[in-house]
């Protein structure tokens, strides 16, 4: 018989034995994933995001000018390169890149370790059947809880990020925009007056990425053939990128209102005007209107998500390939019968 869910039932079982809690994913192989492997993961997810969001940096200052003011920046993106390095230089284009790159190596650490912590012993507490006929359902869950706990963590470098985007006057970077926030603001309205939109956008995104990323790989390895737990490096990493960039650009999609009532509620202190912040997130939208809230650089955005979550992907699988960690694989209990 199943026992219910329960991490702490899991270790305290393997600690009676003597033995280092690790908590069993059922699979043909018959894997264990403990501290390290989880450990592993969040490395590679820190390393995957730094990356890739550093990396695009100055697409993403493009976007969010267009979103903060797209009465100025309304010649599509590449006018938007165009008018940022005209006005200020290549070195416009790498505005809140400091932010960016610690924000999101953050963030990846928690998201992506999350997803595979919460995804395996979630799948430990089910029989093997039912966590494959499910598989889809804990791709959501466990990215929905992994990204809330990283947004928290997220949310106070974004806020920065986009402070200093809208502004770049405001401050020369990072350490000197974080205590002038603190300083001007306070902790929770400098920095968490984004989370709820924040919350709004990241959550679905990864969900979404999460679990269409895992339903297009799938896809792609039953119409090829491919079996990812004999397949070569460069078919991995090929199934990777391909469908990375179906769930980023789905992700995108999903996700944008929300990302430009983000973008616009850490523009300045007083956006939305007076009150909590879901009347503000209220008023904004209003103003704004719903179709702008939904196309407003949302090509630049299905760019950049797309190419930035194939990125994630493949370098995940790369880091994780070269700590020696055996990736956690969905599994079909009904190819053991063949």
């Amino acid at each position: 018989m199943q026992q219910p869910f329960s991490i702490y039932g899991m270790a305290k079982k393997s600690m009676a034995k003597g033995q280092a809690p690790t908590f069993a994913a059922p699979s043909s192989k018959e894997a264990t994933y403990g501290l390290e492997y989880y450990l592993k993961g969040a490395l590679a997810g820190g390393i995957c995001c730094s990356l890739t969001h550093g990396a695009l940096c100055p697409v993403d200052v493009v976007k969010t000018r267009i979103q903060l003011d797209p009465a100025k920046y309304n010649q599509g993106m590449i006018g938007g390169f165009r008018q940022v390095m005209a006005e200020e230089g290549a070195a416009g284009l790498a505005t809140g890149l400091g932010p960016t790159a610690v924000g999101y190596f953050i963030q990846g650490w928690f998201k992506f370790g999350g997803v595979e912590f919460f995804k395996i012993n979630i799948t430990n507490s089910m029989t093997a059947q039912d966590a494959w006929d499910k598989r889809t359902g804990i791709y959501l869950v466990a990215a929905a809880c992994a990204e809330f706990i990283a947004d928290i963590f997220l949310c106070p470098l974004e806020a920065t990020r986009i402070r200093l985007v809208s502004n770049p006057e405001y401050a020369s970077g990072l350490l000197t925009a974080f205590p002038k926030i603190i300083a001007e603001d306070g902790v929770l309205k400098g920095f968490y007056s984004g989370f709820g939109p924040i919350l709004f956008k990241q959550v679905p995104y990864t969900m979404a990425k999460f679990a269409v990323q895992g339903a297009a790989a799938e896809s792609i390895c039953s119409a090829t053939g491919v079996d990812l737990t004999t397949a070569t490096g460069s078919t991995k990493m090929a199934v990777a990128l391909s469908s990375g960039v179906i769930a980023g650009v789905a992700a995108a999609i999903i996700s944008h209102p929300a990302d430009t009532l983000l973008s616009l509620i850490n523009k300045s202190e007083g956006a939305g005007g007076e009150g909590p912040i879901f009347v503000r997130l209220a008023r904004l939208a209003k103003e704004v209107g719903f179709a702008k809230l939904c196309l407003t650089g949302l090509g630049a955005r299905c760019v950049m998500i797309g190419t930035l979550t194939a990125g994630q992907f493949g370098i995940f699988d790369t880091v994780m390939a070269a700590t020696g960690a055996e990736k956690f694989h969905f599994h079909n209990p009904a190819d053991d019968k063949h």
